[in-house]
Formats: C-alpha cells, structure tokens, sequence
C-alpha cells in the first residue's frame, strides 16, 4: 500500500510536469508516445501518424506527444484523469505496457482504457555491443550461469517488465539457476539503453528489434538471438535463440488505446480507420521494414486478446517470482 501511494503521488506530479507542455490543439489528432523519442511506442506513433495522414484517415497531420514515465504509467494516468473522453486521443501500447498493469505497476486497472486494434508484433532480441568479447548467445548463458552478477543487463522495461522477463527466460532455459542476481537497469526506451552500452555502462540489452534496427544496420551492435519461431524476414542473417538450443519467443504486439470514456460510434470509427491503415501498402512496407511482423486485431477481439494477455503476463511474473 505504501508503495502503491508512493507511486501514485510520484506518476502524478511527473503527468502534471508533463502535461504543461504537451498539449496539442483542441481539434488535432494526437498519438501520445509514452516514452522518449527513438523507442517502440515512438515508432507506432509517428508511423501510424504519418500514414494517417497520407490515406486521408484524419484531417491534417497527427501531433506526436513523447510522454515518458513509469514505462507507460504516467500518459495512462494523465488519460484516465484528464482525457478520458477524447476521441481525438490515442496512445501507443504493447505487451510492455500490459505486463506492467498485469504486475499492478499502473495508477489504475485494465479496464480504465478502451483498446482500439494491434497492428503488428516486434521480436525480442539479446544483443551486445561489437566490440563485445561475447560472440554469442551459447558464450552469454555460459558467462550468465558461472557469475550473475558479472555483466550489467538493461531494456526498456523496469524489473519485472516484459524485457527483463524475456531476458529471464533465455537465462532459466539455459540453466542459470541464480535469477535474481542478474543485474537490471530499466531506461525508457531501448535506444536509450544501446546508447549507454555503446557507451561502456552497460553489457547486454535485452529489447525489441524494431526499437534498434537502426544500430543494426549501422554495424554498432551485434544481435546474438532473436527470440522468434522464425527468422525475421528483414534480417534473415540474425539467428533465433531457438537455432541455438534455447527454446524461447519474445513477440512484443504493437497496438493503441484510447479513452475509456469515448463512445461507441467514436471507437468504432478508430477500429475502422486503423484497419484500413494496416491494409494499406505504406503499413505493411514500414512495419516489415522496421522488423515488424504485421498482425491484425481490432475491436472487440482485440479487447478480449488483451485482458487475455495480461492473465498470461499475470501467471508468467508470478512464475518467475516477480509478483507473488
């Protein structure tokens, strides 16, 4: 309880910092991205945004917000208390977000959001700077099992969060027994965390390919799996960890919400909009390009996907002994 408290006074004065500069005009349309600039919540915004815009979905361009806090949790309060019934709001989710709420880490449950439709899912990956003496992911689970504490982990969830989880499970499918001593540092974003591993601080990253396929194709980093059934299609040379021995998938949905308040006719127009959108030409090409692997749920069958998911996440982090 005293955490809960803590935590609420905390996300609310960081929503009232930021919600004195980002907000847009009464009539626009805006995507808020609940982090900073670069990450995967960034890239749903200003994509669908942009594509929006160029099928004539929307009047006039889409306003992006960078809204990062709580890894999601300060733009889901700001919603809740101030722009419940703004049709004109949308905000950018994933399976991080949902992990987070399953772990009672928001200001408010589930159901406090209506969720419009997923548009595709990012692959997680395990990487490590080039210059790292960690050549693959068979040398990361060896160096991980003879000392947890020896390498400094990271990804754009908190401890506990769907990055970190991933990364666990990699570690536990290869035999490291001592969890919990894996060191974790959460940033607001994956990019961040590959800047501060570019930088020396930091060994491994455990994130979403599509919020570093940047670094990839600059040769900044190297990927040692990524956690998919399948090879990506956009970077087919990237071994799964399943090619590997270790049997685990990392998918990480890509989707949107709106205000739990916005009406039936206003939800069900968004549906519509955003089908189109992932049925157009642009949305496949930017989201395989970006290492996407485009998925379609919409409406009431993504709203049903998503409570199922959070009892997944739920089940999962209780597992692992993350939640009790």
């Amino acid at each position: 309880m005293i955490f809960r408290t803590f935590m609420t006074a905390k996300l609310g004065a960081a929503m009232v910092a930021a919600a004195t500069f980002t907000a847009a005009p009464a009539s626009a349309t805006e995507c808020i991205a609940p982090s900073d600039p670069g990450g995967g919540w960034d890239f749903t915004c200003r994509t669908i945004g942009r594509i929006l815009t160029e099928l004539d979905l929307v009047d006039g361009n889409v306003q992006v917000t960078n809204m990062a806090g709580g890894v999601g949790a300060v733009a889901f309060a700001m919603v809740a208390a101030e722009r419940a019934d703004d049709a004109d709001l949308i905000v950018a989710t994933s399976t991080v977000g949902v992990t987070q709420i399953a772990q009672g880490r928001y200001p408010a449950p589930l159901d406090t959001m209506r969720y419009l439709a997923m548009l595709g899912a990012d692959v997680g990956v395990i990487a490590v700077d080039d210059d790292s003496p960690i050549q693959s992911l068979e040398e990361l689970n060896a160096a991980m099992a003879e000392d947890p504490t020896s390498l400094v982990t990271a990804g754009s969830s908190g401890a506990g969060g769907w990055d970190h989880i991933r990364l666990l499970m990699v570690a536990d499918a290869a035999g490291v027994e001592e969890l919990s001593d894996i060191r974790w540092v959460q940033f607001d974003g994956g990019t961040d965390a590959v800047t501060q591993m570019m930088g020396g601080q930091i060994d491994v990253v455990s994130t979403d390919l599509g919020e570093i396929a940047g670094f990839v194709e600059s040769g900044d980093i190297r990927i040692l799996a990524a956690l998919s059934d399948d090879p990506i299609p956009a970077f087919p040379e990237i071994p799964t960890a399943k090619s590997q021995g270790i049997d685990v998938t990392g998918y990480n949905w890509r989707g949107l919400y709106t205000g739990g308040d916005v009406s039936d006719e206003d939800y069900a127009a968004w549906v519509e909009k955003l089908e189109t959108l992932y049925n157009s030409e642009e949305w496949q090409t930017a989201a395989t390009n970006s290492g996407l692997v485009p998925i379609w749920r919409g409406g009431d069958e993504f709203e049903t996907f998503v409570r199922e998911q959070a009892d997944i996440m739920e089940d999962i982090s209780r597992d692992i002994g993350v939640i009790e």
